[in-house]
Order: structure tokens, then sequence, then C-alpha cells
């Protein structure tokens, strides 16, 4: 550290504030912001720091400065300006690379109710912003069947609509609209309906409901069933979208809800506006790391976000007097007369729960389209996750998988899966018939299949595994490291083994197994690979056993092949019958030569 800067640090104030640090360029490459400046900033060079990204940080300070506010509060405004301002290097950064959708009610005669991403219509009022479309375009359709708006852009003012400017359209003719245009509607009438679609997307759909219920049972009794199926359908469907809202009891209502989820790269925070026990708005955002690692804490992540969501937000919902947030953890600023609560039971916390869940899902899904847009990217993510949990020192990108199978030590066979990039190469599968080894000794077979498995990639100059797995336990394990020291491959190949009974895992020299988590990657993995290994054995040993049961006589005899041994099963039924022919009779079906070899070879069997 220059000098000067030593000299700046010392004379800060301990005062809120926000700080930049600048490079030599004399770019700022960090916004942050402090209760208390001098204290925070001092933090950043007395000590070597966990995360390599914030290392890298201050190598590259060369200058500071700073800005003293009152409070912390107007701290986290200016430091989010500042880096929309910036847009500094190592600063975590709001991802939002698109404008969400807005439903606007304009300000005419009779206004008009539409989706829009842009907020320019004077004197109109805005519903959301919806991040997704779907949800939105869904919402204004809900409306429209509803009630009967107008779709059309005419410019209707009074006089437009007295003068008769404007022809009726298909929408008045099929009943989509009372005529707007020339004023079969009257402005009372039609001023209702906008009241009504207000309130719905400010989620006080309940005064609607009963208006519709109390409607459609008047025009029962007055037996005009027709108005009152019509009333019942926009009933349903004002239902549908409630249901699709209510969670919890209307006794909670003008609450926010923020809940943050994170992993290496980024941040996930959700957003909910709940009014009368409804949830009127959501809307989940990612916040990304430029460089990988942070070592932004998710208090203060979730204060940025926070901020942004309510200053986004603050047209929509100005009218409702929030005075609860409901977290997963406490943010590290206060906002005035708003308390902060992790509710631990209750409708609160199932509130907190789904918010949670809409974080996750969101990350999810933007995980799986990254992986569809790039494949390498999950498989170099599960390699990643499984050279960390299981200690390697490279990314297994070749894994081998031994298994053996028997039944009371006959016909002995072992099976090799080979995974590349955490995905089976069938190509690659190996099998082996057990030859030297006892068939109920497992240890002496593990030994001989990768003695010859390894000896042979070896001899070949073949590529070999990062990973070998055993399916077994610490004696399958201890019989496959024998042989690789025998081989000098101990640190070429790591190897692990997998016990059938709690799938732990096995290393060398370790008789305390490792329990991995039962969702991790890696477990999922080596079963997949345990399974495979399991399932390729089997098959070869059934094929074998299946062989040496139909195995007769016939089989032995040189000189005869499979279509004269089928010739002669198919004549004479069985084996027995074969020998208890003579030679005319069995030269009637394959020749007097072969017929001659038959006598002979099977008079020899009988002899021994």
């Amino acid at each position: 550290m220059r000098d000067e800067l030593k000299i700046k640090i010392s004379l800060l104030p301990s005062s809120p504030g926000v700080y930049q640090y600048l490079n030599k360029e004399g770019t700022v490459i960090y916004v942050g912001k402090a209760k208390n400046l001098k204290r925070r900033v001092s933090s950043y060079f007395n000590r070597v720091h966990p995360v390599v990204r914030t290392n890298l940080l201050v190598r590259n300070i060369w200058d500071m400065k700073y800005i003293v506010v009152n409070s912390e509060e107007e701290a986290l405004d200016l430091e989010a300006n500042l880096i929309k301002e910036y847009q500094p290097r190592y600063n975590v950064l709001l991802k939002d690379d698109k404008s969400y959708p807005w439903i606007c009610v304009t300000k005419e005669l009779y206004p008009r109710v539409f989706l829009t991403r842009e907020k320019h219509t004077k004197g109109a009022k805005y519903f959301g912003p919806y991040p997704k479309t779907e949800v939105a375009h869904a919402l204004v359709d809900t409306i429209r069947h509803l009630y009967p708006i107008r779709t059309c852009r005419h410019a209707l003012t009074q006089e437009n609509v007295e003068s008769g400017k404007y022809k009726l359209c298909l929408q008045y003719h099929i009943k989509n609209c009372e005529g707007c245009c020339q004023g079969i509607v009257s402005h009372e009438t039609y001023a209702g309906y906008i009241e009504n679609i207000t309130k719905i997307l400010n989620g006080d759909t309940k005064q609607v409901s009963d208006f519709l219920m109390h409607e459609m049972m008047a025009r029962a009794e007055e037996l005009k069933f027709e108005e009152a199926e019509l009333l019942k359908r926009k009933y349903q469907l004002l239902e549908n979208y409630r249901a699709k809202s209510v969670i919890v009891n209307p006794s909670i209502h003008n609450v926010e809800v923020f809940s943050i989820v994170r992993d290496e790269a980024a941040a996930f925070v959700n957003f909910m506006h709940v009014r009368n026990g409804a949830i009127v708005q959501s809307m989940t955002v990612e916040y990304k790391v430029q460089d990988a690692g942070s070592d932004e804490t998710d208090e203060e992540i979730l204060s940025t976000a926070v901020r942004d969501m309510r200053e986004r937000f603050s047209d929509t919902f100005k009218h409702d007097k929030v005075k609860e947030i409901l977290v997963n953890i406490v943010p590290d600023f206060e906002i005035e007369g708003i308390e902060y609560v992790v509710p631990q039971r209750g409708d609160k916390r199932k509130l907190v729960a789904i918010s949670l869940k809409n974080a996750e899902q969101y990350r999810t899904e933007k995980l799986k389209m990254m992986e569809k847009l790039n494949p390498e990217q999950r498989a170099t993510r599960t390699l990643t996750t499984m050279m960390n949990d299981l200690h390697l020192n490279e990314l297994p990108r070749h894994i081998e998988c031994f298994d053996n199978s028997s039944i009371s030590g006959t016909n002995a066979v072992a099976s090799c899966v080979v995974f590349r990039n955490a995905k089976p190469s069938k190509k690659d599968y190996r099998h082996f018939n057990i030859k030297e080894a006892d068939g109920n000794d497992d240890y002496a077979q593990m030994r001989e299949v990768i003695s010859r498995r390894y000896s042979r990639l070896m001899s070949e100059g073949a590529e070999l595994p990062q990973l070998l797995v055993v399916d077994g336990g610490k004696g399958q394990l201890n019989a496959a490291v024998e042989v690789l020291d025998e081989l000098g491959l101990r640190g070429t190949i790591a190897t692990i083994g997998i016990a059938k009974r709690l799938d732990e895992i096995y290393f060398p020299g370790d008789s305390v197994p490792l329990y991995i988590d039962k969702n991790s990657e890696t477990l999922r993995v080596i079963q997949k690979l345990r399974d495979e290994a399991h399932r390729f054995g089997i098959a070869h040993h059934r094929n074998k056993r299946s062989k040496s049961q139909v195995h007769s006589v016939l089989d032995d005899i040189k000189g005869i092949g499979p279509k004269t041994r089928l010739a002669l099963l198919k004549h004479f039924k069985s084996v027995k019958r074969i020998k208890a022919a003579s030679e005319d009779e069995i030269s009637l079906v394959v020749g007097a030569a072969k017929a001659k070899i038959v006598i002979n070879a099977l008079a020899e069997a009988n002899a021994e």
C-alpha cells in the first residue's frame, strides 16, 4: 500500500459513508458502504482474505475516495447509484438485462387496459412489473373475460364520441365491447368496470367476487338464467385467479417478503408483496459477481436487494403502509418504521418458505438453461464437485469401475465400466472371465482383473483413468491398491471403494469411511457407476451360465459344425436318441462321412 493511501485511511472518519477504490488508471473498481468508514476500509488491508477475489481487489487498489452521509440507509442508496454508474469490476451487480412488462390503465374517457414494457403514457396507472410475461398476459385475458373493455386505440374524446367519428367494430358484435366509440355504454358503467379492474390488479378481489356472487343470485331469482350463467363464469374466472394468489389467511396484509439463496457465482433474491392474504406481486432477481467468488455477505446482498425492490415498486405500492418485512436472514441496515421478522412458525413462516422455493426454482431454471445451451458446463460442474468431495488432484474425466459376479464360485466373471465426463462410454466397457483366481475369493478375483486391465493399458500406451472405483468395502479396495502398487500406478490413479450397505466411501489407508450427502452429484455418479458395473457383470454371467447349461456332447465333436448339430437334433429330438440310432439312420440325415464321425465320437465318449 502506498504511503499516501495509508495516510488517507488513517484520517478516515468513523461515520457512515460510501468508499470507492480506484486502480492505477483511475478506474473505479469497487464501491462499498459502511456504518463505520475507518473500520471497514482498514479491514481490507490488515489481513489476508480467504477469498482470492478480495485479495486481487486489494492488490489492485491504488487510490480511494469516500463520501460521508447521515445514515446507513443513505449510504445504501448512494452505493447503489454509484454501482449503476461505474459498474465496478469487483462488485456484486444486479443482473437485470431485460425490461419486465407492466399492465397499464390509461386515463381517458373510456380507459384502456393493456401490457407495456415502457412507462410513458401520461397520467396512466401502472401495475407490476411482472417477471413472467405469460402471467401478465393471463391476467389481462382474465380481466377482458370479466369486463367488456375496449381494445382499440381510438382517441375517444367526448367530442369524437358525440360526432360519431368511429364505427362499431367486430369486438362490439361478438360482445367483447359495449360500443364505447359511439357512447352506447355510459361513462358511469364503464368507470365501474375500471374501478373493479383496478381492485383486481391491486390484489383486492374479494369485494369484486362478492359483487358478482350477489348479482348472479339476483339474476337467478329473477329467472334470468342466461345472465346468471354469464355472471357465474366471471365469478369462477376471478376465483381461479384468486385461488392462485391467496396462500395464507387474509389477516396477513401489507407485508413484504424477501429471501435469498446463493451459489458460488450468484445470489438469487425473491421479493413478494402481500395484501389481505394474497400475493399481489412476486419477482426473483439475480445478483451476479463479475469475477468468480465473493466475500459479500448474504446480509449485504439482501440489503441491496431490499433497496432495489422497494425503489422499483415504490409507485405500485405507495398507498400500502408496510410495517413488517419477513426475511430468511436479517439485512444489515435498518428502515425507519419497518421491522424485520424471521418467522419460526405459522402462516408467516409458510410465506418465507414459498419465497425461498421461488428463489430456488429460479436458480434451478437458470442453471438448466445454461446447461442446455452449454452441455459441457454441466459435466465440468459435476466433475469439479467430485474432485472437491473426493479430494482429487484433477478432474476425473475418465473413471472406471469394477465388479465381480459368480454363483457359489461357478462361472466367475468381472466387469469394467467406463465413464467419460460423468457419462457412460459403453464402447469402452469390458468383460473378464476369471482364469486363475479361486471362484470364491472376491479379493483374488479383483486383483486378477485389475492387473489384467492395467497391464494391458500400459503395454498398449493407452489412456489411464483419473479415478478407479471398486464395488466393495475395505477388502476389495485394498486388493485393488496392492495391484496398483505393483504396477507403479498408486500415485497416478486415485482409488476409492463404495460399500453396498450405506453407500459409504472408503479411501486407501483410512478405516473411517466418508458419508456423502444422499443428494450430492458426486454420490449419484458413483452409484450409477456401481449399478452399471453390476448390471453389465450380471448380464455377462447370465450369458455364460446359459451357454454352459445347453452344452452337449455334440459340441465337442471335431468336424461337426452348428448346422450338422441342428439337423441331428431336429431329426432325432435328443442326444439320447442320436446315441441309440444306427450309422445308416444318421447317414440319411447328415451323410455317410459325418455319420461315421458322430458314431465314433459317441462311442469314445461312452467308453470314457
